[in-house]
């Protein structure tokens, strides 16, 4: 019948046909769409909660000044409000991203269908096909969804973005999407991910760097800028060409920015060694909140750490647990390559010893008398005098003193050999010499200590460092490590003496004594380090020479009772036996942290402190939520104020545990053990005010030395983790004394040289520091000792004095009888 039919009324006839068949696909689809809509828009998602969605967040360490330190949390992450984002930031992810986003209702169809018609091709490819997401759909996947590759996902994540769009807006998506975007390296957010890349603040980042970052989100391990640095500057520079697209930079920008090198941190960079002390952040916050608040609360933690002091107690103490385990000699190679044709290569197989972080590992390729030539690991040379080896005698099992005359280093082969791998440190490291450099022989010490700064007045810890090498172990020997304080507990003996009728001129009897404890036991005749005695002693000679019978004796007079309520007191122990006289020697176990703390009242006028690292605390939202000072000075609340005119600081938060000239009466014992006595040499070194006490224990096992100047708390300790013998120099002067010196002539360099603070009640008189009498000040052996109010007459002479004739011949000194069975609890 078509057939005739006219021309127009077939065409009607087909514009019919194709209009009903189209009105059936057309009412197919909307079918088939509302069954999609309806079957995947049961059981979506909450999408309203977006609006006050609080991401986990990172919490951040910082130093007293502020300065970076160290980082927790789940996810890497910093958020930044949009407002805070810089416009190039934005710019660069929505041209690479998702162009069309201030436009388009949450699904860009241009973009899908570019996809899919892309995917087809991918599809033949066997490639991973791509999925044409808008930001907001990105939102709606990384919120709300799972990262499953399927049709279903797809669908859902479309239908959120739409309700997304609907709920939101554009800048409080973009907002959620910048902050929660992963960007590799565990960098969540455009902030985290500018730290990490490239040691930056978002206001900090280039337009290069900018949109290096932008992108990232496609593949962000493809586009690693050490692993694959040309894929990363290819990607970058696409990056930058779609903004030129977009019109949001000009074609000058574009090329300047392409031709800039592409210059990321290998790894997170810091600046400071801080591990140790962030440890004990991280281990305070988590008992103080819990670990979740740590992880993603977003807190930022403002410490008491010093990074000048810190860098240079860090420092100090590699260097002084060097410098005593190279006294103990050379323990030899840590491989031996038998055949050098391709030393590099066999070189660079061998594992670096675990704590040799700073030191660089190199082989012996010749020697002559006086030196070696060696080959780096990075494959340059250098070279090792023998001026620099004469430490590197053989080592001795029982590590007496060396060397031994068998043992002295005259030639280079004495030491090294063709073919020995080991660990070398450069000589001069801001050397630019275009000569052969210089290095110096090392080996990882098997001794290991700590290092503990305090400040005395307000217990600030200003810097930490528990050991030689984090990377090596994790334990921390000031806080950890409970040891024996050996001598360094006599100052708690003396101060218990000189509050209990004793003064700094008294003067006790050294001299041999038996103790029993009880009929069952066997005697007991302590001895001191000198095996000598040395008769009648003045008090303050008994402390600087570190005399142990003398300190017995002391404890003896006084009971065991005051020692023990200082020893409490001060924190040195948790508890202190009232039965044991041998503990007044130091052989209750403490740490390096209680100890030091303990030598801060004698310094700050007698106050008790609490030795704290946080300072203050914030939230996410920058409310202080913690702070350690909790004084109030309404005075302070004003513009500016004169010296002359500051307002008194209340000090209620600090406990008066000693009377302050009592205080200083130790102080000036102590600082007489560095001019005169046990630690004579630092008091040579070390030209500022300072006093302190040598520790050593039974066997040489534990060294201490703890020591102050008017601002400055230190303690130090040396030993090895698994105790032995540190051998006839491991003594509180020779093991620990050395990283204290290190650190103090560094940490004092360049300021004001005052003494030690004198409180009122004590009055300087001259004597002779043999006999204790009153002498002219400027005649040989004349000292200016301290005595308090009650001590002194305006006679001008002292009552320790007179005190000093009547403890000749009285109770303070004790004869050293034979042991009646009928005490046998005396110490005679």
């Amino acid at each position: 019948m078509d057939y005739y039919m006219s021309y127009d009324d077939r065409r009607r006839a087909f514009w019919r046909r194709i209009t009903l068949f189209t009105a059936l696909a057309v009412g197919l689809c909307a079918i088939v769409l509302i069954v999609i809509i309806s079957t995947y828009s049961r059981g979506l998602p909450d999408h309203r909660h977006l609006a006050d969605y609080k991401p986990q967040t990172t919490t951040r360490i910082y130093a007293s000044d502020g300065e970076f330190m160290s980082e927790y949390a789940y996810e890497k992450r910093v958020f930044v409000p949009i407002e805070d984002i810089p416009r190039r930031v934005i710019d660069a992810f929505i041209a690479t991203e998702d162009q069309n986003f201030w436009s388009h209702p949450g699904v860009d169809v241009f973009s899908m269908v570019r996809a899919a018609i892309g995917n087809i091709q991918r599809y033949r490819d066997n490639r991973r096909p791509q999925g044409g997401s808008t930001i907001t759909q990105q939102v709606a996947k990384n919120f709300l969804l799972s990262n499953e590759l399927s049709l279903e996902r797809k669908i859902k994540e479309a239908l959120l973005a739409l309700r997304i769009e609907e709920t939101l807006s554009k800048e409080r998506i973009l907002e959620l999407y910048l902050n929660e975007i992963y960007l590799g390296l565990s960098a969540y957010g455009v902030a985290s991910a500018a730290q990490i890349y490239f040691g930056k603040t978002l206001g900090e980042l280039t337009l290069p760097e900018a949109a290096f970052l932008a992108g990232l989100p496609k593949a962000p391990s493809t586009y690693h800028p050490i692993r694959h640095p040309l894929r990363a500057i290819e990607r970058r520079n696409w990056a930058l060409g779609r903004m030129e697209d977009e019109g949001m930079i000009s074609s000058t920008e574009y090329h300047i920015a392409t031709k800039q090198p592409l210059n990321t941190l290998s790894k997170k960079q810091e600046n400071l060694d801080t591990h140790y002390f962030s440890e004990e952040v991280r281990q305070e916050l988590v008992t103080r909140y819990d670990e979740k608040t740590l992880y993603s609360g977003g807190l930022s933690v403002y410490t008491s750490l010093d990074p000048h002091l810190q860098d240079i107690a860090h420092r100090s103490l590699i260097d002084g647990l060097e410098y005593f385990d190279q006294k103990l000699g050379y323990r030899g190679p840590i491989a031996h390559l038998a055949v050098l044709n391709d030393w590099q290569k066999q070189l660079t197989a061998i594992d670096h010893p675990s704590g040799a972080h700073l030191l660089d590992m190199a082989v012996v390729l010749s020697t002559t008398r006086d030196n070696a030539r060696i080959g780096l690991s990075h494959g340059g040379e250098g070279m090792i005098a023998l001026e620099d080896t004469t430490w590197a005698h053989e080592s001795t099992d029982d590590n007496s003193e060396p060397p031994p005359p068998h043992n002295e280093v005259t030639a280079m082969a004495d030491v090294l050999r063709r073919g020995d791998v080991i660990l070398v440190e450069k000589k001069d490291k801001e050397s630019t010499d275009t000569q052969t450099p210089r290095y110096l022989l090392q080996q990882i010490p098997e001794v290991n200590g700590a290092i503990i700064v305090i400040n005395p007045h307000d217990g600030s810890i200003l810097a930490m460092s528990g050991g030689y090498s984090w990377e090596a172990s994790k334990f921390n020997r000031a806080t950890q490590a409970k040891r024996q304080p050996g001598s360094a507990f006599k100052p708690i003996v003396y101060l218990a003496a000189l509050d209990n009728g004793f003064s700094p001129t008294s003067k006790i009897l050294d001299a041999p004594f038996v103790f029993r404890q009880s009929k069952e036991d066997a005697d007991w005749k302590p001895q001191n380090y000198s095996k000598e005695f040395y008769g009648l002693t003045l008090l303050r000679q008994g402390l600087e020479k570190s005399r142990n019978l003398i300190t017995l004796r002391l404890a003896n007079a006084i009971g065991l009772e005051p020692i023990a309520d200082y020893a409490t007191t001060l924190g040195v122990n948790d508890t202190f036996p009232t039965d044991d006289l041998a503990a007044v020697l130091g052989t209750r176990e403490t740490t390096l942290l209680q100890l030091t703390k303990a030598y801060a009242p004698f310094v700050n006028g007698g106050k008790k402190i609490e030795a704290h690292l946080i300072d203050r605390i914030q939230d996410q939202h920058g409310k202080t939520i913690y702070k350690k000072d909790t004084r109030s000075c309404p005075e302070c609340q004003t513009e500016a104020w004169t010296p002359f005119m500051r307002p008194p600081y209340p000090d209620n938060v600090r406990e008066q545990i000693i009377e302050p000239a009592l205080a200083y009466q130790m102080l000036s014992l102590l600082e007489g053990v560095v001019r005169r006595g046990t630690a004579y040499y630092i008091g040579r070194i070390i030209k500022h005010a300072i006093a302190g006490k040598t520790g050593t224990t039974n066997d040489h096992k534990d060294t201490w030395f703890i020591g102050f100047s008017p601002d400055l708390l230190v303690g130090v300790y040396t030993g090895y983790d698994v105790p032995r013998s540190l051998g006839e120099q491991g003594t509180g002067a020779g093991a620990a004394g050395p990283t204290f010196a290190l650190f103090m002539n560094e940490a004092l360099q360049g300021t004001p040289m005052y003494p030690f603070r004198i409180p009122t009640g004590v009055r300087l008189v001259s004597i002779d520091r043999e006999s204790g009498l009153p002498t002219d000040p400027g005649s040989k052996g004349a000292i200016f000792e301290a005595f308090r109010a009650d001590q002194f007459t305006e006679e001008g002479q002292t009552q320790a004095t007179h005190s000093t004739s009547h403890i000749d011949i009285a109770d303070p000194v004790i004869n050293a009888d034979p042991i009646l069975d009928n005490e046998p609890t005396g110490l005679y």
